[in-house]
């Protein structure tokens, strides 16, 4: 059978960059380096290598194959509430901001070379506009910005392109028929219309289909179509296919809980991780390799190598100037919608949201629709590179420090381990409440007992990991020896397979088994080490009138130490102390739970840690912490 050069020569291109991608990454990670930022350079300098062939990223490639994807996996790890929650500094940065910038750049780019036409000046502005999804979600997250900080640049993001795309079809509408603001809003509102329109009809209609799929295989195949469904759609409408993509990726990522069977999501979502790992890694290493190619091309133009220079740095500093300017400017609007806790947006949050705005391979991508007979189009594309690249590697890698200097905390693990252990615990209130309503006929086989039992195996794991004990916990013990015995399941099973006495089927099913519980036990361990190190601290009641109405100004009876245990010989995991009296008592995951029994002895309904490091309470009547 005879092979097609061409094709086996693509097929070795994507084979190496997916070999590149998967190693530099990985090397990344053990050295704990940001991939992103090293696979650019990487690919700058293999541009460079003379054996390395050319590879050039046009704009079908992009805008068709890479950008649908990338936005879906993107917004369906957008949390809807947040979203909402934003919306209006989400619409000042997706929107006015970039239509800002698109002005900006195009007078300064005319300034510095008035025989561009102004309205391949504004096609510029519009394609160095919009801050790249990619980049937010990839450095933004590894570094642990501020979550209102992460869900404003991810919503800005996953909308911004549209607007940069409308502007951009728009400025080069104006090369061959005048535009004018009116036109230009009309088209707007007209794209951003259609794509919601077929975003929702593609919400409908695939939610409507998943209620009758179980099969994950078949569920995971229909949320790879669903994107490029989306887009095309929506582009074919004359609408916008960003948005179409966001609103179906937001909706279905939102329903999911109700849409798809607990296998189902685990499988699209385990799929999705893969795919976006290795869409966005290739994305910044071709970035890296268009360098040798845009930059060859605009050298072997009539302007000199000091104009180019200039006009390539002039517009890196107004994008990220201008930025600046207009998030401090908007912060007065931002300070009007605090976030769910109440808080609001710090001058040090502000400065995080504004030296963010790293562009990505959309601004690339946007540069080739740049029509070919453009005057200076080698120029323009030189300048989309040089603030992609300048803006990654620049605000990419002085983020982190600049986080730390300003003394902005992200996400607390300790927190959020607080608020889950809290979550279940009412999410298992519900659910005996539940089981008592419906089994209420009798139990003859004891499965209440033994249903109680997991809950509370459950719950004892989640509060156990937020406790400052350096020993070892029953829960963290019973993994380990869980482990163990995993070990040599699996190591039987496998015996047994070699024997060929039993149909693979049923091995495969019973390996899956045991894959499933060893998962369980592995992603219990890395919550631990998340929140070991990290102190906890909530603030608030919520509608609890018992944590309002406590004063915290009582001493421990027994510091250090559960009275009962120690008459009793028994071990304590963490100490709870009563904020009425004062009475020092073991936690529920110790063999004596005398903290509880001290309520139901005396209702006093508030404990509080007695753990270092630790400042929450939790109510026993409304089960919530505070």
């Amino acid at each position: 059978m005879g092979w097609d050069n061409r094709g086996v020569d693509i097929a070795i291109g994507i084979v190496a960059l997916a070999v590149t991608v998967l190693v530099v990454a990985g090397g990344c990670r053990r050295l704990g380096l940001s991939s992103p930022l090293v696979l650019i350079v990487v690919g700058i300098a293999a541009s460079y290598v003379p054996f390395i062939p050319d590879v050039e990223l046009t704009s079908e490639v992009v805008l068709l194959g890479l950008l649908p994807p990338l936005l879906y996996s993107a917004s369906q790890q957008t949390s809807l509430i947040d979203f909402n929650a934003n919306r209006i500094p989400i619409l000042l940065l997706a929107v006015v901001l970039v239509g800002i910038t698109t002005g900006v750049v195009a007078v300064v780019v005319h300034w510095l070379v008035p025989a561009l036409p102004w309205w391949a000046a504004f096609a510029i502005g519009a394609v160095v506009g919009p801050p790249d999804a990619v980049a937010a979600t990839s450095i933004g997250r590894r570094i642990g910005l501020p979550r209102r900080v992460t869900t404003m640049l991810e919503g800005e993001s996953l909308f911004n392109d549209a607007t940069a795309l409308v502007a951009l079809n728009t400025a080069i509408g104006a090369a061959t028929a005048s535009v004018s603001l009116l036109g230009i809003g009309l088209d707007f509102a007209v794209a951003a219309g259609v794509g919601v329109v077929v975003g929702l009809a593609i919400y409908a209609l695939v939610g409507r289909v998943r209620r009758h799929i179980t099969d994950p295989v078949l569920d995971s195949g229909l949320s790879f179509v669903v994107p490029f469904a989306s887009y095309l759609i929506s582009e074919e409408l004359h609408g916008s296919g960003v948005v179409a993509v966001v609103v179906a990726g937001l909706l279905l990522g939102h329903r999911a809980p109700v849409l798809q069977t607990a296998r189902s999501r685990i499988q699209e979502r385990t799929n999705w991780q893969s795919i976006s790992f290795l869409l966005e890694s290739a994305v910044f290493l071709l970035i890296g390799l268009q360098a040798y190619r845009i930059v060859d091309g605009a050298l072997n133009g009539d302007l000199g190598l000091g104009r180019i220079g200039i006009v390539c740095v002039a517009a890196l500093v107004t994008v990220v100037v201008v930025r600046m300017a207009w998030v401090f400017i908007a912060r007065l609007a931002l300070q009007r919608s605090p976030d769910p806790e109440g808080k609001r947006l710090t001058y040090g949050a502000t400065t995080l949201l504004g030296w963010a705005g790293m562009r990505g391979v959309v601004t690339l991508a946007a540069a080739f629709v740049i029509p070919p007979d453009t005057p200076s189009r080698d120029l323009l594309q030189l300048i989309a590179f040089f603030v992609t690249a300048g803006t990654l590697l620049l605000q990419g890698l002085t983020l982190p420090p600049l986080a730390r200097w300003l003394k902005v905390e992200g996400p607390s693990a300790a927190a959020d381990a607080l608020a889950k252990a809290n979550l279940l615990q009412q999410a298992s209130q519900a659910g005996m409440s539940s089981l008592k309503d419906l089994h209420e006929s009798g139990d003859q086989y004891g499965v209440k007992a033994q249903i109680k039992e997991r809950l509370e195996r459950r719950n004892f794991a989640a509060w156990e990991s937020v406790g400052a004990k350096d020993e070892d916990t029953p829960t963290e013990i019973y993994a380990r020896v869980r482990q163990e015995m995993i070990d040599a399941e699996r190591e039987k099973v496998l015996e047994v397979r070699s024997s060929g006495t039993v149909p693979h089927e049923v091995v495969t099913s019973v390996l899956s088994m045991l894959d499933v519980e060893e998962s369980m036990l592995e992603y219990g361990e890395r919550e631990r080490d998340r929140v070991r190190a990290a102190e906890i601290s909530v603030v608030g009641e919520g509608g609890c009138e018992h944590l309002r109405d406590d004063t915290g100004h009582v001493a421990p009876d027994t510091p250090g130490e559960c009275a009962e245990c120690l008459d009793e010989g028994l071990a304590w995991v963490h100490l709870r102390m009563c904020c009425t009296c004062g009475h020092v008592a073991c936690c529920d995951s110790s063999p004596g739970r005398h903290a509880t029994r001290h309520y139901h002895s005396t209702g006093h309904p508030v404990m509080r840690s007695a753990e270092p490091g630790e400042d929450w309470r939790f109510c026993f009547v409304d089960q919530v912490t505070g």
